[in-house]
């Protein structure tokens, strides 16, 4: 790599970071940087899994420190995606083209929708879930397709964790850091064992992911639930844009 491919990586990585952790949909800027950076789409899928992986655990750190540092709902969750994940990840390693853009659309669509539809919003300082049951059965799916493309997988978690579980959005996005992080790790196993992870450009990606995901929990512990709902809607406005009329 070049000098300024160091400089781009890590430029990308504190951008998605900071997306990922605050909303979602941050994969949609660092795995195209890579490709434009000579990297294959496949390859790029499963590299990217490092930096996520990075992102996560600072960010669960940081949320620990600065108060939702109560993660024993995180694990229950996290197991019942790690499933999802370890399939969704062999499926991504057969992945051979981008078709998916046209579905993804429409799930970003569908949790702009249920984000924002009528009824009673939880409110900040709502930490208290509901629909166990639910909850925990969703998180197969969704771990699923983090495991499988990664791109938007917290446009389904913070549906799942918000309108089902009914908690607010400062701990959605705690607990969210946490379930990933934990099935990125088994989704990244597989990805080294059946296809090809470029461990360099990873880290390299992993610094500024972890200096993103660690401004996106500072930012949401700070600023809370009203800065978080405009980051999401207009992550997923531009995500829908760009993969309808973008490709």
């Amino acid at each position: 790599m070049e000098l300024w491919h160091y400089g781009a990586l890590i430029a990308a990585g504190i951008v998605g970071g900071a997306i990922n952790v605050m909303a979602g949909g941050g994969s949609v800027i660092t795995v195209p940087v890579m490709v434009f950076l000579g990297v294959p789409g496949p390859i790029a899928n499963g590299t990217n899994r490092i930096a996520i992986l990075a992102q996560n655990l600072t960010a669960v750190g940081t949320f620990m420190r600065g108060g939702q540092g109560n993660f024993r709902l995180s694990i229950t969750l996290a197991l019942c995606a790690l499933p999802g994940a370890l399939l969704g990840a062999w499926t991504g390693v057969q992945l051979s083209g981008a078709q998916f853009n046209t579905a993804l659309a429409a799930v970003m669509l569908a949790t702009l929708v249920l984000m924002y539809r009528g009824g009673a919003t939880p409110q900040a300082g709502d930490q208290q879930p509901r629909n166990l049951l639910w909850g925990h059965l969703l998180m197969v799916l969704a771990g699923f397709w983090g495991g499988f493309i990664q791109i938007g997988v917290g446009f389904i978690l913070m549906p799942i964790l918000n309108r089902v579980m009914g908690l607010d959005l400062v701990s959605t996005n705690a607990h969210k850091c946490f379930i990933v992080a934990v099935y990125t790790l088994g989704a990244l196993v597989i990805f080294s064992l059946q296809s090809e992870v470029l461990w360099l450009i990873g880290a390299v990606l992993a610094v500024g992911n972890s200096l993103g995901g660690y401004i996106g929990a500072k930012l949401t512990l700070s600023n809370g639930e009203d800065l978080i709902r405009r980051v999401l809607a207009l992550t997923i406005i531009g995500m829908v844009i760009k993969l309808l009329f973008f490709p």
